[in-house]
C-alpha cells in the first residue's frame, strides 16, 4: 500500500498499481510524487494517456518505437520525462501493470 497526499493506493511489490481500473490523474500524480516527480507536465500526460489508450485496446504496453512514433518524443525525451524509463516511470504513473517485455 502506497501512501502519498492523503491517498492509499493498493501497489505491488514493485509499486505498481494492483487495480489499474482505479486508476486516476490524481492517483498519477500520487505516484510520480513518491517517486521524486514533483510535477507531471503536459509532455507526461501526453506519453501517459497514449499508453492508457494502447493498454485499453492491445491490453499490452506499447513498444517504444510505437510510444516515439505516436507521441512524436524522440527516446531521450521519454527518457527526460521518465527518468526511471518508459516501463517503471511512464508505465508505473499510468497505472498500468508491470510490462513483461520492452516498452
Amino acid at each position: 500500500m502506497l501512501e502519498h497526499g492523503g491517498q492509499r493506493i493498493p501497489v505491488d511489490g514493485e509499486g505498481f498499481m494492483a487495480e489499474p481500473d482505479a486508476w486516476s490523474r490524481e492517483t498519477a500524480a500520487a505516484l510520480a510524487g513518491a517517486d521524486g516527480l514533483p510535477e507531471l507536465t503536459p509532455g507526461h500526460w501526453r506519453v501517459m494517456d497514449f499508453i492508457r489508450g494502447h493498454w485499453r485496446e492491445h491490453g499490452v504496453a506499447p513498444m517504444i518505437r510505437v510510444l516515439c512514433r505516436k507521441t512524436g518524443f524522440t527516446l531521450r525525451e521519454i527518457y527526460d520525462l521518465f527518468p526511471h524509463g518508459p516501463a517503471h516511470g511512464a508505465c508505473k504513473y499510468a497505472g498500468l501493470p508491470k510490462p513483461d517485455g520492452c516498452v
